[in-house]
């Protein structure tokens, strides 16, 4: 590596006396050094020490580069750190990293957790919604947490959500002298005065946490009615076939179930949803930030066959309503070669349009008919749903 001008250095609780010499060495040389006002602290960075601008920003480190810069971040930059951040702005000898444990090592050798069973979660800029599709009994998180106040907050929507009866340990300033473990259950928690640094360990219980098959119930959904149902929904997923940090163009997405259960099926994919009225655009919002998905499901209020060249390429496309012939011709004259397209279809005219696409770029067409049991006098009889028609190819 040739002469970096960035140094990114990870820092604990123990300050300068758990630094490297390597560490040490650039600290001394530098001539600007950032970082939170804790952080330059703990470094004794003096004048040279820069506090991070609000809201967050590398600016200003970039704007130092061919001068000795110093960055400090907690334990490991690159996890739940500045250090991704910085290193995507930054060509190869640029920068070198020193880091230290992280708080997630710091806290499962505390406890006594293997690390590699254990979820670690960044909640100190994300809503406590990240946890939903991982909670269950029996499961393992370290979170690290804004402030001692989301100590509590945590602790009461855990509770909310059926978690109360989980152990909570509330870690402060790990690996520092003022370091402290506190033990105590959702929901009695009366930590109200948690330091900064704060991480919490939950070992989930109550709850049984969310089903991990496709077809999720559809009263866990925000809608007005429409809405691919649960039944032909795990079919539709079935065919879509999602795959780790795949892409998802949800068509028509109504309250957006699809759009959510693809997220919720692989680690990483993301869905870019499309809906033309604002009512139903607001519900896929909704059910994105139900399930901790924000950050995963984008929305796009049009339209969809005008908002195409706006999506990213994806890897399938499912449309949900809105198909006519000139707009399956655009979606797969939009896609690349390989992307996996599904259409469902529950009126005559949509299920003849897909007969005809069909017959003309091949696929499987799949005709599903469902009928549940309702009350018929004193006894019971089977009501059939609207039979579905589904299309599914490969462009």
């Amino acid at each position: 590596m040739s002469d970096p001008w960035l140094t990114i250095i990870g820092l604990g609780e123990d300050g300068l006396a758990g630094l490297s010499e390597a560490s040490r060495a650039a600290l001394a040389t530098a001539d600007s050094i950032f970082g939170g006002p804790r952080h330059l602290a703990l470094a004794g960075a003096g004048k040279r020490g820069r506090e991070w601008p609000v809201p967050f920003s590398v600016a200003p480190v970039l704007a130092e580069r061919g001068r000795r810069v110093v960055v400090l971040a907690s334990g490991d930059p690159f996890w739940h750190g500045a250090g991704g951040s910085l290193s995507s702005h930054l060509t190869d000898g640029e920068w070198v990293c020193h880091p230290a444990p992280s708080t997630f090592s710091l806290a499962a050798s505390r406890l006594g957790w293997r690390l590699e069973e254990t979820l670690c979660l960044g909640l100190h800029a994300a809503p406590f919604e990240r946890l939903v599709p991982i909670l269950g009994r029996g499961v393992r998180a370290i979170c690290l947490l804004r402030d001692g106040d989301a100590v509590p907050a945590l602790a009461d929507w855990l509770t909310a959500r059926g978690f109360g009866a989980s152990a909570l340990m509330v870690l402060e300033s790990l690996g520092g002298p003022a370091e402290k473990i506190r033990r105590t259950a959702a929901q009695h928690c009366t930590v109200r005065d948690a330091a900064y640094p704060v991480a919490v360990a939950i070992e989930a219980d109550g709850a049984a946490g969310l089903p991990h098959a496709s077809g999720l119930p559809d009263d866990l959904f925000i809608s007005d009615g429409v809405m691919t149902k649960r039944p032909i929904r795990a079919l539709t997923l079935s065919a879509l076939a999602p795959r780790p940090g795949e892409v998802l163009w949800d068509l028509g997405a109504g309250s957006g179930s699809i759009a959510v259960e693809w997220c919720l099926a692989a680690p990483g994919a993301r869905a870019s949803a499309v809906e033309s009225r604002t009512d139903r655009a607001a519900n896929v919002r909704a059910n994105a930030a139900a399930f901790g998905l924000s950050h995963r499901v984008t929305v796009t209020e049009a339209a969809w066959p005008d908002a195409l060249n706006e999506l990213p390429c994806p890897d399938a496309v499912f449309i949900g309503g809105g198909a006519t012939a000139a707009a399956i011709d655009a979606v797969w004259a939009a896609v690349p070669a390989g992307t996996r397209l599904v259409v469902n279809a529950v009126t005559i005219e949509t299920e003849a349009l897909l007969a005809a696409c069909h017959a003309e770029k091949g696929g499987s067409l799949l005709r599903i008919e469902l009928a549940a049991s309702e009350p018929l006098g004193r006894m019971r009889g089977w009501m059939p749903a609207r039979p579905v028609v589904q299309w599914s190819v490969t462009t």
